[in-house]
């Protein structure tokens, strides 16, 4: 029973949080499906990493968030400050979940499990051949709280992300990683290190505090 009260005090807790938040408001007014965006867009304005003309594969893509972030800097000529799709979009976003996801103009998406073979396959079939300008991951997986199992299971997503740039991306390409502070993180520092000409390491203000989440980002690939 004390843990039902408990379990109740910390959803009240992080509603409350929710509805107050700064980049929940935001994105309300910027019609964003998810605070999220403003991760991306910090990302992205500090290493100038998505251009029109780009093909962008976004993992771990629902609600939709960084999908509508790169569909609208896709389309130069949207007025800023929309986070819905609309103009004309230069380039092609590919995105993929387990979960679905509504629509979003322009992006083609595909629902399926990274980890399957068949689903990896059918994500290469849509790319079409074409090398791959930004893959962008926020996958995570489901935490059971027991951190040995959850080290791997971060771990595992984030080297399947790794393997598909480095099959895909060209290679002055780019890779931008959700990853946690935790056993797996150090092993995933020197995996990115080993791949990428240039590693950056980014928490941006929008992550919340209390998360243990930052983002790795690869920039050139080495054997490219």
């Amino acid at each position: 029973m004390k843990s039902a009260v408990k379990s109740s005090k910390v959803n009240r807790a992080w509603l409350n949080d929710h509805v107050n938040d700064t980049y929940v408001k935001l994105a309300q007014k910027d019609g964003y499906r998810a605070r999220a965006a403003y991760k991306l867009q910090e990302i992205d304005d500090t290493l100038h990493l998505i251009k029109p003309g780009h093909l962008v594969v976004d993992l771990g893509s629902t609600p939709g968030a960084w999908s509508q972030y790169v569909r609208r800097k896709l389309s130069p000529k949207t007025a800023h400050g929309g986070g819905a799709a609309a103009g004309a979009l230069n380039g092609r976003i590919v995105a993929l979940d387990l979960l679905p996801m509504e629509p979003i103009e322009g992006v083609l998406f595909i629902q399926g499990d990274i980890r399957e073979e068949a689903v990896l396959a059918e994500l290469a079939q849509k790319v079409d051949g074409e090398q791959v300008d930004v893959v962008l991951s926020d996958m995570a997986p489901n935490l059971s709280g027991i951190s040995s199992a959850d080290a791997a299971r971060v771990e595992l997503l984030v080297e399947l992300a790794l393997e598909f740039a480095q099959d895909h991306l060209k290679p002055e390409g780019a890779l931008v990683a959700k990853v946690f502070h935790g056993a797996s993180y150090d092993n995933l520092v020197k995996r990115f290190k080993e791949t990428f000409v240039t590693v950056k390491r980014l928490k941006p203000k929008a992550s919340r505090d209390r998360s243990s989440e930052t983002f790795l980002i690869g920039v050139g690939l080495k054997n490219g």
